[in-house]
Parts: structure tokens; sequence; C-alpha cells
């Protein structure tokens, strides 16, 4: 099943992170083990086929200069499983980084918990998921690479618990390993379904990265979640927004400029200042409906929130579920979140029904009104229904000139009132979707003029520098603007 991944010790892969020289060890002699003379004599081989004195290491070391704290797992120590003392290693090492207000890296190559030990060792994994529960509620990084292979216990536990989650391609990953599935089932596991590729495509992991691009991988996002001692402000000067065009064009020819294909697209707000730093994945690979992203805005980092109006499938319940990830993410890491709206709506399917949408869009409309960082949602054109409710409710709220918020497309507020579709114009007038007359209402903060000639790169850059702008006005910043035009 995963012939592509090649096993590497715990020392190789600190070797491939850290800077040279720099790791500490904070592993103490293995005591009080409690061993039979079998595993005893067990416990001496693995010490001497191995080098290391248990499954797992842990120390702290610099990372590009940063401090960072390890724990990883070597498989060549009894495969890796987690007894009592190595539990309490990964303890020790997860409250000592918690209380130094340190960032670790956790990388797995376990099959579980230690057989010889039983309960007593198969229990410590509630203690290491509760010391990690406290790492994170500290605000503190806690990321994760899965190693070939990661399993059981410890896959079910530490490994399953990182904020961002990457995996080593080709791994072997699952509950149980294959063989013992099909001695307790009777049937082998589906080719292919314990392999990172298949959680990646599922959006259980973030992204593939193999060891020697892990450093590589996790620089940047040590960057964006730690240099934040003092406000950041943008890195270079915000373009003053234009004045609204007092010619605004009628709301219908907005909600058709809205579905054109020559329409801002999300490429092009990635050239006009913000930069995806690593995906939270949620909904896997390809184009999903929402983006969740760790980026930096110019240079202020924050978590991305995006829907894709040109995905290959319609805003679904997984999609919404990975928003939700992203809010909590955000709050956790204290960072500014920006969400941006763009819907044709969400998925009318009975797959969307049975997976729960409604409960979905109402928790994203709560998880978002709750949320104690700066916030910003950008409505970019199209913006119907609940799908774009869901995502709306920033502290403050950007719009494009264009864009347009409604119960339900046009087209289907006309087939409930008028029993046809014809009368879509005549309802978005009398409905006031259209950007102008949110602001009026008090449902929009700003508006970002479009006016006649300009280019989508053009607007994406007025786009980007309004939200900056509404980020630092929540931070008690100003951004530094050039001369507006005449």
């Amino acid at each position: 099943m995963t012939g592509a991944a090649v096993r590497a010790g715990a020392r190789e892969v600190i070797e491939a992170v850290v800077d040279a020289g720099s790791f500490e060890s904070w592993n103490t002699p293995p005591t009080g083990t409690g061993a039979d003379a079998d595993y005893a004599a067990a416990l001496a081989r693995a010490r001497e086929r191995s080098g290391v004195d248990e499954s797992v290491l842990a120390g702290c070391a610099q990372v590009a200069g940063r401090p960072v704290v390890l724990i990883v797992g070597e498989f060549g120590f009894l495969g890796g499983s987690i007894g009592t003392v190595a539990a309490e290693r990964v303890v020790r090492a997860v409250e000592r980084a918690t209380r130094a207000g340190l960032p670790i890296l956790a990388s797995t190559a376990s099959g579980g918990t230690r057989m010889q030990e039983g309960t007593p060792a198969f229990v410590r994994m509630l203690d290491i998921v509760a010391a990690i529960a406290r790492h994170r509620a500290a605000g503190l990084p806690y990321l994760v690479h899965l190693r070939h292979p990661t399993a059981g216990g410890v896959m079910a536990s530490w490994g399953a618990l990182g904020q961002i989650t990457l995996a080593e391609p080709g791994a072997l990953l699952g509950f149980l390993g294959p063989r013992v599935t099909e001695l307790l089932t009777g049937a082998p596991m589906p080719e292919g379904v314990q392999t990172a590729e298949n959680l990646a495509a599922r959006g259980h992991v973030d992204a593939l990265v193999p060891i020697e691009g892990l450093r590589q991988a996790i620089t940047p996002i040590l960057d964006a979640l730690l240099d934040r001692e003092e406000p950041c402000s943008p890195t270079a000067p915000c373009p003053a927004i234009r004045p609204l065009d007092a010619d605004a064009a009628e709301v219908w020819e907005s909600v058709e400029a809205t579905r054109g294909p020559d329409r801002l697209r999300l490429s092009d707000l990635y050239r006009s200042g913000i930069d995806l730093l690593t995906p939270l994945a949620g909904t896997g690979h390809g184009r999903p409906a929402v983006q969740v992203r760790l980026a930096r805005v110019t240079g202020i980092p924050c978590v991305l929130i995006a829907q894709d109006r040109h995905a290959e499938h319609p805003l679904g319940p997984g999609d919404l579920r990975a928003a939700q990830r992203g809010m909590a993410l955000a709050e956790e890491w204290k960072l500014p979140l920006i969400t941006l709206v763009d819907t044709d709506g969400a998925d009318l399917s009975p797959t969307a029904e049975n997976g729960g949408l409604v409960f979905t869009i109402a928790q994203c409309m709560a998880d978002l009104q709750n949320l104690t960082v700066p916030s910003v949602s950008v409505l970019l054109g199209q913006g119907a229904g609940g799908g774009a409710l869901a995502l709306l409710g920033g502290r403050h709220v950007v719009a494009t000139q264009r864009s347009w918020l409604a119960p339900l497309p046009p087209e289907g507020a006309s087939a409930i009132v008028h029993g046809d579709t014809a009368h879509a114009p005549e309802l978005a007038k009398r409905q006031r979707i259209g950007a102008p007359d949110l602001l009026a209402a008090g449902i929009v903060d700003r508006l970002v003029p479009e006016p006649k000639g300009q280019t989508a790169h053009e607007l994406a850059d007025a786009v980007v520098m309004a939200t900056v702008s509404a980020l630092l006005e929540q931070t008690g910043l100003k951004a530094t603007t050039t001369a507006a035009p005449q």
C-alpha cells in the first residue's frame, strides 16, 4: 500500500529540520518500567538496534533561528509503540513547551499503544491529549508531521490534534494497520484508503511534505504565527480608494456583471497583496467552494476564508465546516480573520441536506459573531442566500460597488413571488440588494468603487487595501495611503 514511503529515524528527522547543532535533548533515562524478564529483554534489544532509549525523542532546537520544541517518534524502537515511559516523555515535553511559551512540532511514526504494557499505557493517551489541549488553549502553535507509518493510539491522539497537519507522501496512516484490521474484521482494508494521499484528498491532511521539505514548509508558518510582538502594519503604502461613481449602474446590471467571465477572481486578489502560506484544507484538494488558508495580507498575518465561485462543486456543509475550523484557529492563534464572500448560493442537493447544511450555516454565523480577534468580511460579488450570510458577519464589512446580497438569487425570489423568473430584475431593485443600498442601510461599512474602465487587477488592489484599512482600524492603527487620484 505504501511502498513509496521510506522510514526515516527520529534523529534523521531532527537533523533535517533544525539549525545545525542546535538540538538540546530533554530526554531522561527510562526508569521504573516494571518490565518482566521477556519485556526487559525486548527493550534491551530495541535500544541496541535503534540506537535510542525509547520510542520518542524530545527536546528544543532552533529552526531558522526560532526556538521550537520537537517531539519525534522512532519507529525503530518496538515499532514506535507508546508505553508509559514514552507517554510521560511526550506529556512533559508538551507541558514544558507550554510553560516556556514555545511552539511544538510533533513528528509521529508509530504502530500505536505498546501491547506489552496494555491498559496502563493505553490510558496515557488521555494525558497526552490533555497536555496538548492546554498548549493550544494558551495560543501556542502545535504542528504535526505524520510519518510512515502512524496508526492506533498515536494517530488517534497527538497525531490528529495538529492545528496544521502535514504528512509524508506515501505514508500509511490510519486507525488500525491493515493487517490487524483484516484479522479483526475478516475483510481487507480497500487499497489506498489508509494513505497520506487519501487523507489529503479528503481534507484531513493540509499538505503532503517529505521530510527533506519539512524545514522549508514550517518556517513561513512559524514566521506568521510568532512575528506578532508589535502590531502589524502594511509593508507598502495603501493607494487611496477612489470616490464612488455617482452614475452607478442599475442593480440588475451589477448582478449580471458579478456573473460575468471577466469578474474579479480570487487569483486576482492573490496577485494584489494576499500571500498564501499554507492551506488549512478541511475540504480536500481540487477547487473547493471555500478555501481556508494561513496567509499574509500586505505583510499582515491572518486566517483567510475565501468562497470561490469557480469551484468544482456547490457550497456544501463540508466547506462550511472547513470555514469553522479556520475561525477556531484564528481565535486560538489570535490572528485577524478575513472572509471573502462570492457565491450564487449553497448546494440544494439531498446530499447537502443529509450533511447538515442548515446547521453548518447557522454555526458559521454564530462562530463568526463570537470571535474576539479582528475580523473583516468582504462581499466581492454574488451574495446569494444563507451560503453568503454564513461568512458575512465580520466586525467590519467591505463590499465592492457592484456586489449584492439577497435571500435568494433574484430569479429564485421571482419564482416565489410571481411564479416565473422574468421579474428578477424588478425584484432585485425592489429588494434593495445592491451594495449602495446595503451601505445606506448600515449592512455594509464601506464600499470599494468600481468606476467604468477599471480592470480586475485594479479592483483587486482596491479591495485588498480597503480590507487592510478595516483591519488596522480595529487595532487602532492607520494605513499610509498615497495621494488620491483627481
